[in-house]
This record gives structure tokens, sequence and C-alpha cells, in this order.
């Protein structure tokens, strides 16, 4: 009988294909240790090797960024940069990448502590508790309570034994009776002991990162810590002059500039066509004279400033006109044309002269351009205002500066990089539509994810494979290591895609909300992602499992709330090889390929291929973005499951593996945030609250499904003491926002140094003390105010200068095929981009 016949014939139990006990599979950590091991190690010693190869990519931002220049050299040999980065001090990650990356390692370093913790109390007193006592069916299970597990059968010491309707006959004697539920009340112990241990690790991090926070910010000056943004201004109050009579009337301090936003569309928008036509104009340029024959237009040093004074600028001006009108190319080579339409409907075309055609549309745009800029606009209900000390800008933005509701709301102000200007006149109420209209949108997008989540396992089962792929269902039956890569390997592998690839969907839409800076658009996107991968990975695929029947779980729940809890603690032990396989695949697998820089590798041939002027080589080597809403949710996700599964009997496995991960995430990040990747954002750490809420929100899930888990075998008495844990973890949320909120938000006054204030110890090391005689020098600057130097709260395209397009390429731009070690194209890119670059990205920020 062939094996589509033997599919027919075959009666079809449906199962949950990622319950172990359900498929009889024993081996599907095998398989997954091994496929992650395969794909961790591979990515890894390809880093290995590549990275002192290919430094213009794994060593960006210790090439390019001053503040990274203090760090330890890494030597060159294939594992000599491990020791050398774990010396890395956390001092010096304040120094070299500041309070955002500090805090990020921080949610690491604290998780490696715990889970290390647990993982030892785990193994020592659970894991015996739940291999002698833990065999029992839950209700529910179609395990048969007549048939003995087999590590108890096989097991002299046991001998035969039998099932009461409360107790545990060991006939081995013939007298000793364990009760059926006293092992339990060891569960609602640890339930506690477990909730208070990760509440005191979380609250201690969260005052070690206050005070190093208050230090930091406290001894430093910049102009966002003295800047506060004004918004609700009515219409009366809408000039400079009124703003600071307002608030120097209000006694707090004196006001040294304002800027009131206005409605800059027209002048942004011409920015934005002037940037198109330059790159038009470049690549025109590079088709005429090749690769390599490009002459410099633009002084170097001019481009390192950024700014030219107008004797240079008038200069280069007559320069750049006089080199770009210039035919001096052979005269056998033609030069490029474009086409272009006129007239009526604009039906007629013609082709021109492609440089000459651009140099002219430029010229004129230039022109409007500077006439724009003298105009006067319409000002909005937006300001940024620059107190002249860091106590007057907090008082400000503590205190309630005007009777009326929703009008003069002061709040920090964003660091002048991080505007989005685009939206700074936006009105409030388009602001508002924009955001509720994107909130809808996730929700109704949120449902959308519960067809591909939940039908996942759906599609995975034997019997739905069956119905659609008959031959398929039969090899798998046969097959029981083939069988654990589909049905284990496969869910895991495309949830942690969809936790990869969902991020950059949720990241465009934050950035379409109107938010005011990317600091705040971050935030969003850790927000959205976090819900995403805890609502449709967890929730949804946990408690309600299969999509046959994820609509019939979903009524009875709805109906019965008590019932949600049953079938997500019987969910949560039936899945736990899938969330073992999930977390060893994350930790072991995918992040050595974070590292390695996977998408950066891949797609620079590809956009090698396509560079072609200047510029766009010096894009090439500019550091990649690090998105900490990208990362930080799989992290939080990871962290609930080792909370959820540490009682449970899989829970030193789930600990374990989560221990790696945390290790192993800390070190990849660490390397990215110092040496390979930069982070533009300017959050001051106020990611950790966004953590810390998250955590708590884990810590219920926990005691829920410990509840759940107590009462599955009718131990209510113990389930039922689990309960006020719930109430006491949303207690401490409001004790936790009223408490210790404010302090990641705003400066202590107190915290405020003066300059010729002692410098202080900032992450638990003394730095910055120089005592000579008695004087005491004020530490080295901080990573914002390197950052901020020479900053103002202005719209760039109000004073950036006009630059001229790049027209310099070396021998090195010759398309060739890509090279491993792009030294010397970096040291001739850099040059370029060390100017126009950071002037071009300005303004690409500037329009979000």
């Amino acid at each position: 009988m062939d094996g589509l016949s033997i599919a027919k014939n075959r009666t079809c139990t449906h199962v949950d294909p990622t319950n172990p006990k359900a498929n009889g599979q024993q081996n599907q950590i095998y398989v997954q240790l091994v496929l992650s091991l395969a794909l961790g190690l591979s990515a890894f010693f390809g880093f290995c090797f590549l990275r002192p190869r290919w430094k213009s990519l794994y060593a960006a931002r210790k090439r390019q960024s001053e503040s990274a220049a203090s760090l330890p050299e890494l030597p060159d040999t294939f594992f000599g940069w491990m020791p050398v980065l774990y010396k890395v001090t956390e001092q010096q990650v304040l120094d070299s990448a500041g309070l955002d990356a500090y805090v990020f390692l921080a949610f690491f370093k604290m998780s490696m502590k715990l889970f290390g913790v647990m993982f030892l109390v785990t193994c020592a007193i659970l894991a015996p508790i739940n291999y002698k006592f833990d065999y029992l069916p839950t209700p529910g299970d179609s395990t048969d309570p007549r048939n003995p597990p087999e590590l108890f059968s096989n097991n002299p010491l046991w001998g035969s034994w039998s099932v009461a309707a409360d107790t545990v006959v060991l006939a081995s004697d013939g007298k000793t009776e364990l009760p059926k539920t006293d092992y339990l009340w060891a569960y609602l112990v640890f339930t506690y002991f477990f909730t208070g241990l990760a509440i005191y690790f979380m609250t201690s991090e969260t005052q070690r990162i206050i005070k190093v926070r208050q230090e930091y910010l406290g001894s430093q000056s910049t102009i966002t810590d003295r800047t506060i943004k004004l918004s609700a201004i009515p219409p009366e109050l809408r000039s400079k002059e009124k703003i600071k009579d307002f608030l120097e009337k209000l006694q707090i301090g004196k006001v040294e500039s304002v800027t009131i936003c206005c409605n800059w569309k027209g002048l942004d928008d011409m920015m934005d066509k002037r940037a198109h036509l330059v790159r038009k104009i470049e690549e025109a340029w590079t088709v005429h004279l090749g690769r390599s024959k490009t002459a410099a237009l633009e002084p170097v040093q001019a481009r390192r400033s950024g700014i030219l004074d107008e004797d240079e600028q008038h200069e280069s001006q007559e320069n750049n006109t006089l080199l770009g009108r210039a035919h001096v190319t052979a005269y056998e080579k033609p030069r490029p044309t474009t086409r272009i339409w006129y007239g009526f409907l604009h039906l007629q075309n013609r082709k021109v002269d492609a440089i000459d055609y651009y140099e002219e549309q430029l010229r004129k745009l230039d022109e409007k351009i500077s006439m724009a800029r003298k105009k006067e606009y319409t000002p909005t209900s937006l300001a940024f205002v620059t107190m002249d000390s860091i106590p007057a800008c907090q008082m400000a933005v503590q205190a309630l500066l005007d009777p009326s509701p929703l009008q003069l709301l002061a709040r920090l102000a964003p660091a002048p990089s991080d505007v989005v200007w685009s939206n700074t006149y936006l009105p409030r109420s388009s602001r508002m539509i924009r955001a509720w209209t994107i909130t809808l949108f996730i929700i109704v997008l949120t449902i959308f994810w519960l067809i591909p989540v939940a039908g996942l396992a759906g599609l995975l089962d034997l019997c739905s494979i069956e119905q659609v792929w008959p031959g398929l269902a039969n090899l798998l039956s046969r097959h029981e290591i083939l069988k654990a890569l589909v049905q284990t390997g496969l869910p895991t592998l495309v949830v942690s895609l969809l936790n990869i690839a969902v991020p950059f969907l949720y990241d465009y839409l934050a950035n379409m909300q109107g938010m005011i800076s990317q600091g705040d658009v971050e935030l969003s996107v850790i927000s959205k992602n976090f819900f995403f991968t805890f609502f449709n990975v967890f929730l949804v695929f946990t408690a309600f499992g299969t999509a046959s029947k994820f609509w019939g779980e979903l009524q009875d729940s709805l109906k019965d709330t008590t019932r949600l809890a049953y079938n997500l603690a019987r969910a949560v032990k039936g899945l736990a090889v899938f969330y073992i396989n999930f977390i060893l695949l994350q930790g072991v697998g995918l992040l050595p390929f974070r590292l390695l820089e996977f998408g950066s590798v891949s797609l620079y041939p590809i956009l090698r291929m396509g560079a072609k002027t200047p510029r766009d080589y010096a894009e090439l080597v500019q550091p990649p973005i690090f998105k900490y809403g990208f990362y930080l949710p799989s992290a939080i996700l990871i962290y609930i499951l080792c909370i959820v599964y540490s009682i449970l009997p899989a829970g030193y496995m789930v600990l374990f593996f989560g221990l790696i991960y945390f290790v192993f995430g800390y070190y990849t990040y660490k390397y990215q945030l110092l040496y390979a990747m930069d982070h533009p954002q300017h959050a001051t750490g106020k990611a950790w609250p966004m953590v810390c809420y998250r955590i708590l929100v884990g810590l219920g899930v926990f005691q829920l499904v410990m509840a759940g888990v107590i009462a599955l075998s009718n131990a209510f008495v113990p389930a039922g003491l689990v309960v006020p844990l719930i109430p006491f973890t949303l207690w401490y949320s409001y004790y936790f926002g009223r408490t210790y909120e404010p302090l990641m938000n705003f400066i202590a006054l107190r915290s405020i140094r003066r300059e010729s204030d002692a410098s202080i110890n900032i992450a638990g090391e003394t730095v910055g003390l120089d005592m000579t005689g008695a004087r005491i020098r004020r530490r080295q600057s901080t990573v914002d105010e390197e950052r901020e130097k020479f900053s103002k709260f202005i719209n760039p395209t109000l004073t950036v200068p006009l630059e001229k397009p790049w027209i310099n390429a070396e021998s090195t731009f010759n398309g060739d095929a890509p090279q491993t070690d792009l030294e010397h194209e970096e040291s001739t890119a850099s040059s370029l981009s060390l100017g126009d670059t950071h002037i071009w990205r300005d303004n690409g920020d500037a329009n979000v």
C-alpha cells in the first residue's frame, strides 16, 4: 500500500504540534540545539574572521566617532577582542556611548544576576521537587493515570504504584502515602519568593540608574539641559518678547533665547527638492567624467566645519560655477542628457544637457531658498525657550505655569539634533489625529496578526498537513527528527523572523505619528513592538493554541474569565519545549548574526554595485544605526518567559538558556554600541521606566499562571493564596510611578553642580579628579556635551549652508567588485563625508 493510502486510512488525532506530550517527542531540544549551534557558530566564526578585515563596518563607530576614540583598541587576532571588550568598564560605556547605552546594557546585566540566582535556587530546590512529585496528570490531560510514567515504572525504588483521589500510594512497603498536592505549597512559597526577588533586583537597579543619571546629567551643561519645550501657547503670546517677559515675571530665572516654531513647510519642501537636485547633478557628473576622473569642488576644511564665511562661500560658489560649466573632458565622450517635458499639459518633450539643466534648476532654487529664508512665517503654538541656568529650566518643567488647563505646558526639550522640525509646525489637532489613527491601525493590525500567529500551529499540525499534503504527513510520522524540525524548529524560526521583520513596520508607523523628537519615536517603537511580541507571540499563541480551536477558546474565555487562567496555565506547561527552543534559537542561533550584522553584510554588495557618486560611497561607510526599539522588546519577552517558567518542571532549562541569552546579548550589544554602531537619539535613559512596567506586567502573568497551575491540581487553598500577589504588583507599579519615575524624567535641583564643583563618581569608579593644591578640576566632557557643542534650537533649513555637489572620486571608486579590506575606500570617502554628510543627515532628520 502506498503512502497516500496509508495516510488516508490512518486515524488522525488532532494535537498541538508544540506540545511535546501530545506528540511524544523527546528529541526536539536536541534537534534545536544542533540547529542553533550550527547557525550561531558559523555566524560567530564569520564575525571573528571578517572583523579585522572589514573595519569600515565592524569598527565604524570607533573610527569615526570622537566619543569612541578613548576606547581601547581591539586586537586583530581571532579571539583577542573578547577579553578587551570584557574589561571595558561601565564608566567607559558612559563616557563613550552615553546614558541610553548604559541603561540598555544595565537591563541585560540585571537579568544575568537575577536569573543566575534563580537558576541556582531552581536546581537546588525546585528541580528535585518537580522530579519527584510533578508527574501526575492535570485535568484535561489525555495521559491515562493508570499508566505510570516511564521514570517511575522503571525505577525499582518506587515499586508499584496507584492513584487515589487525593494521594499517591507507593506500594514498595505497602504503607507509604504522599499527599498528592503537598508539593504545591512549595510552588506558592517560591511564587512569593521569585516575585520579591525580581522586584528587589529591579528596584536596586532602578536606584543605581537614578543615581548614575542624576550625577551624570547634574554634572554636565548642555543647551538641552537649559531648554524647555513650551506648547499650547495662546495667540496673544506668540512672540519672542512676550514669551520672554512672561517667563521672567515668574521669577524662576532669566531667558537666554526663544525660538518660536513657525510654518516652514514651504521652505522644508524646497530643501528636500534641492537635496534631490544635488544628487541628480552628482550622478550626471559621475556619468560624464567617470568615477576616477572627477575633481574636488569644495575645500575639505569647509566640509569639516560645515560653515563658510561670506568670502569663502563666494569663492566656493565661483569655483563651483566655473568648474561646473567647464566642458573639461575628452571630446569623444558625450555629456549626459535628460528628457524634459513642456508645453500644454506637458505633452511635448526634448532632450537637453543634464548637467546644465540640473545646475540651472539648482541655481534658481537656491535663489528661491535665499529669499524664503528672509521671509516672516506664521508662528505656531510651540516654542523652545533656553534659560540661563539648568535650575531655572528644571523649575519651569516641574511647575504649573498657567492656571488655565491645557495652556502653556512646559516640558523638557529634546536635543537640537533630535528634533523633527517638520512636525513642530503641525497643529496639535493634526498630531492627535495622526496618533489616534495610527493607534487604531495598530489595533486592527493586531487582530490581523492573529491569523498568521494562531494559524501557525494549526498549519503545522500533522492532521492539518495531511489534509493538504498527505504524503508529507506520512513522511513526518515515520521520521522523528524531520518531524521535530518541521513542528518545533519551523515554528520557532517563523516566530523569530516575525520579531525581526515586524519592528520595521512599527518603526515606520511611529515616525508617521507626528512626534516632535526621534527619542520619543524610539520609545514609541519599544512600546509598539513589545505589545506585538507579548500579545501576539505569547498570549495568543499560548492561551489559544492552534487555529482550529482559537475561536472556540476565545469565546469560552470571554464567557468565563477563570477559564483563561486555566487555559493559560495548561498551555504554558504544554508549550515548555517550544519556548525553550525559542530562547535557544534567539540566544545561541540568532544573536551571533546580530554581531555579524548580517543585514549590512548581505546588503553591502548590492549597495556597492548601485553606488555611483562620492556621496553614495561616503554613506556606505557610515556606522549603522542602533535602534533600541528593535532589540529591547524581544529581550523583555524572554525575561518574562524565564519568570513564568521558573517554578515549573521545565524551569531549570528555561532559566539556563535564558541566562545564556542575556550573557551573549550583553556582550553582543556592548560591542555594537561601543565599536560598530551609532545611536544618534537622545533619550537620557528614559527607556528604563518602560522596561520596569513591562517587567511588572510579566510578574502579573507569572502569578496568574501559577494560580492556574496550582488550581489545575485541585489545590485551591494555595492557589487562592497566590491571588493577593496580583493586586500587590498593581500597587507596586503605582508606587514605582510616584517614587522613581519622576527622577527618571527630571534632574533634582540638589544634583545640579556648578562648573567649579568637584567631579564625582558616576559608575562606581573614581573619575575626573585632578588634585593640584586646593584646585579640583571638573571631569571631562560627556557625550552629550560633545555632541551639542555649538548647537542651537533652530530649524536647519533656515541656516544650514547650501552645500554644493560632491564631485570628488579617486581611483578607489572604479566600480570594481566589493573588496574585503575597505580601508583605502573608507579614508577617501570619510574625508568627503566629514562635513557634507553631516549637513545632509541634518536635512534628512529635519524632514523625516
